[in-house]
């Protein structure tokens, strides 16, 4: 209730971690049951409310309204894959932009999904290397594409790293 802000969603959200919590319960060692059930409770209810801000409800009174919808939710569908294309060549511009350790790291690490202990061996650096030019390489894009944004030459790309 404290998330969501209404009792049919909580409900719901309630049979949803119940239904995670045992599926997921024999994959982890968990210490604190409470705490984990907490955090899984908590990051359910999170990731719906993320999910649900991309929806708006509208009440359609005639058919021009919808039409009208219609046409508006094609044209983000276009402009959003244009966009994607956008934000992966500047992501790949400013990865050019790092010096070659971090680059060669970064490049290896997040866009080949190598380890960090195969990094090291392809690279030829020691693991704690490693972590330090994929650490440092990462704040580098961070702050470059930040600089981007300012200027409206590129939107953040939220990047999933590890």
């Amino acid at each position: 209730m404290k998330y969501l802000k209404a009792d049919e969603l909580a409900k719901d959200m309630s049979m949803q971690v119940f239904e995670k919590v045992t599926a997921d319960i024999t994959r982890f060692e968990i210490v604190h049951f409470k705490s984990w059930l907490y955090k899984v409770t908590c990051n359910s209810c999170l990731m719906q409310l993320r999910s649900n801000k991309h929806f708006q409800t509208l009440s359609i009174d005639d058919e021009n309204v919808l039409k009208k919808n219609v046409e508006i939710s094609i044209d983000e569908h276009h402009f959003k894959e244009n966009n994607h294309e956008m934000k992966i060549e500047q992501l790949q511009m400013a990865i050019e932009t790092l010096n070659y350790e971090q680059k060669q790291c970064v490049t290896l690490f997040y866009l080949q999904e190598k380890s960090y202990k195969d990094v090291a061996e392809l690279t030829g650096f020691s693991e704690n290397s490693v972590k330090s030019y994929i650490q440092n390489g990462k704040r580098n894009l961070k702050n470059i594409l930040l600089k981007s944004f300012e200027s409206g030459v590129w939107l953040l790309l939220i990047l999933n790293m590890k």
